[in-house]
């Protein structure tokens, strides 16, 4: 089995992670150690846990054990995901922990805000795509994206679709209709791994799943569809007139519209020119 331990880097300081459902999971007391320099990491855990009777109760609800990479060869340890991991930072009475606490309390404020004006939302991605390198006509075709892939997954859970795995069926038939391959299928031939698909899509990938999302969109509305079934054949015939739009884009221009580009390698070439 392939070992997906990782070491994180915190003040010096090293932290374990693995992937499980997807996401990343850190060793609870990898994290603890990092910020408290307990002489004895499972003694401080313990008493955390009794002092803060809520943290105690829901602590099995987001800390899992995990095979993790040891000197001593793979062992199970309590690891935690993200929102687990700030859960149990709260209850850390530590300088160190501080750092964590404010930055916490100000995304709970600036999402608050968010609810109130979703504009600064969209403010936000686009000023955190922009820091990353993305060009401006770039971060408009992927905010426009963004909106229309969100009305249509309204549109899918008002009229029947209820599970994670029915989106991603939904979402996959588009995909299979627009570009011949499954959002899985794609990301592979990209050479990606947890990265967002459409965050690596060139100017025209990300039209032609615009059009196919749109479409489906107004498929759905247009037939008053209901049901997984009928909503299973929307976004077919939706990723369809993508796939057809793709085709004659690539007829008329000689070449293919999928390109295997993505930019973690643009990343790496820009550094290398530099």
């Amino acid at each position: 089995m392939k070992d997906n331990t990782k070491i994180a880097i915190f003040k010096g300081k090293k932290i374990r992670k693995t992937i499980f459902n997807n996401e990343w999971w850190f060793v609870v007391e990898d994290v603890v150690l990092a910020l408290t320099n307990s002489s004895n990491v499972k003694d401080y855990i313990n008493k955390m846990r009794a002092r803060d009777a809520e943290l105690s109760k829901g602590y099995g609800q987001f800390v899992h054990a995990l095979e993790v990479q040891t000197e001593g060869g793979k062992q199970r340890m309590n690891c935690a995901n993200t929102e687990g991991i700030f859960r149990i930072i709260q209850s850390i009475p530590s300088p160190k922990a501080e750092p964590f606490k404010m930055w916490l309390a100000k995304v709970g404020y600036e999402r608050v805000k968010e609810i109130e004006d979703p504009e600064l939302a969209t403010k936000r991605t686009a000023a955190i795509y922009k820091t990353k390198g993305y060009p401006d006509d770039w971060i408009d075709k992927r905010l426009r994206g963004i909106a229309v892939r969100q009305t249509l997954t309204d549109e899918w859970e008002k009229r029947g679709a209820k599970e994670d795995i029915d989106y991603a069926i939904l979402t996959n038939e588009i995909m299979k209709g627009a570009f011949d391959m499954t959002v899985e299928d794609y990301k592979k031939f990209k050479s990606l791994k947890r990265e967002n698909l459409r965050d690596h899509m060139g100017d025209i990938e990300l039209i032609l799943t615009m059009l196919g999302e749109a479409t489906t969109t107004k498929f759905t509305r247009d037939r008053d569809s209901r049901g997984f079934i009928p909503l299973q054949k929307d976004a077919r015939d939706g990723g369809s007139v993508a796939g057809r739009t793709r085709k004659d884009i690539e007829k008329q221009g000689g070449k293919k519209v999928i390109s295997k580009n993505n930019f973690l390698t643009k990343k790496k070439n820009r550094k290398m020119i530099v």
